[in-house]
């Protein structure tokens, strides 16, 4: 009787009690926010969206045509004069054609280790100012990243003293090593031809001596 009443009396009742609240739109540009006690990597997820994201993608898939649409329009085809294409804007750069994704399958292949990858991006990123990070932000966005791509679990920091410890690139190749001959073995076997030549050499001394005299002659 009650939903009856409800209908009859006012008309939009129903509509108005079920009406969902709209879902908000995700601002895939934003500015990440850090947890209440933030770790390396999460700081370095804001040194990521600072530096690398304009050209890596919001979720580290490179400049796909897909990411571009997030930006205003005028701002999408980041090629063309007058923007990041031949003839750049003023102080501006020149933008490579593919800039690669640096999270997901198949991605940092050309790093063997955590060590590696750090010293590039100190080195080499941000591509408009290369060796503009600190040490400090290119060892956090390196944290970031790996623990992006299930590399690094980031229950400690990343450092010089773990990072040579931390594989990147799959199926990296491991050093072999053949086993070494025994203690003395090596000596033995350069040792034993000049021992078999001084026996042979001793023998026909020996019969030399010792042979009668009509033998030998």
């Amino acid at each position: 009787m009650l939903l009856a009443t409800l209908v009859f009396d006012t008309g939009t009742a129903i509509p108005s009690r079920l009406q969902v609240a709209a879902t908000p739109t995700v601002d895939r540009l934003a500015k990440p926010t850090l947890p209440a006690a933030p770790s390396q990597a999460d700081r370095g997820a804001q040194v990521y969206w600072l530096s690398c994201l304009p050209c890596h993608g919001d979720r580290g898939q490179g400049l796909t045509d897909e990411f571009r649409t997030t930006y205003p329009p005028e701002d999408r085809n980041c090629w063309i004069s007058g923007c990041h294409g031949a003839r750049p804007y003023v102080n501006g750069f020149k933008l490579p054609t593919s800039i690669p994704a640096v999270i997901g399958a198949g991605t940092l292949q050309k790093f063997a280790n955590a060590a590696v990858l750090q010293g590039y991006i100190q080195g080499a990123m941000p591509f408009w100012k290369p060796g503009s990070l600190t040490d400090k932000q290119a060892w956090q966005v390196t944290a970031f990243v790996l623990r992006a791509n299930g590399l690094w679990d980031d229950r400690a920091e990343l450092t010089p003293s773990n990072a040579e410890q931390v594989r990147v690139r799959a199926n990296e190749a491991r050093p072999t090593f053949e086993p070494g001959p025994a203690k003395g073995q090596d000596s033995l076997q350069v040792a034993w031809p000049l021992v078999v030549g001084g026996i042979v050499v001793l023998i026909v001394i020996l019969l030399l001596i010792f042979l009668p005299a009509k033998h030998r002659s």
